[in-house]
């Protein structure tokens, strides 16, 4: 069975937030989740099954489980793994499924390819999450580019971070990306927290 709707999460850097907002995402939608490619621990799909409270999302194994906490491509070729994108298989679930990358979407896997190549070979719409901070503009200007270049379509930009009203609509005026979601710093990040920041989600896809 392949998934109803998929949405790949990516982000302009490696901390800006992309395993939090996988989890609101999926409480939001009640969705599946799978991050095919993870290097290093703790898992990240234990963090957000830890995060999510709904009785239907199922949480999908790794189709590569890497030791060492660094780019795929060294952690793969550390231990002697060869990463293969076009041999990846889409959980068996009819539901929707969220797709976490790793790192930014120019992360190499391999050789021959980039996170963001995850994305393309499933048909994935991306959300893209992006954090405020001293040069960010830079940096999300970039990874926009990078995504209108190939041609990948996108759902909207979900900030993490303090906020920057000037930053964020510079960031939204030249993206033409809707407003996702804004999460703002928590004293402690909770199943609560999570569902609350899902409850404001799903009215933007209800939109």
């Amino acid at each position: 069975m392949n998934p109803s709707n998929l949405y790949f999460i990516t982000a302009i850097g490696t901390d800006s937030g992309k395993t939090l907002i996988s989890a609101i995402v999926t409480e939001a939608l009640q969705a599946d989740y799978w991050k095919p490619i993870q290097a290093g621990f703790p898992r990240d799909t234990e963090k957000v099954q830890t995060l999510v409270s709904n009785p239907v999302s199922q949480f999908h194994n790794e189709a590569y489980l890497l030791q060492h906490p660094m780019s795929p491509h060294a952690a793969a070729h550390r231990e002697g793994v060869e990463i293969d994108i076009q041999a990846l298989v889409l959980p068996n679930t009819h539901n929707t499924l969220i797709i976490e990358g790793a790192g930014g979407v120019l992360v190499p896997v391999s050789n021959q390819h980039f996170v963001i190549d995850i994305a393309r070979k499933f048909e994935a719409e991306v959300i893209l999450v992006a954090n405020i901070y001293l040069g960010s503009i830079n940096h999300t200007l970039l990874t926009i580019n990078e995504l209108k270049h190939r041609n990948i379509p996108v759902k909207g930009i979900i900030f993490n971070g303090p906020a920057n009203e000037d930053s964020e609509q510079f960031i939204l005026n030249y993206s033409q990306y809707p407003l996702l979601l804004h999460v703002y710093p928590e004293e402690q990040i909770t199943p609560e927290v999570v569902h609350s920041y899902a409850q404001q989600l799903r009215k933007a896809f209800i939109m």
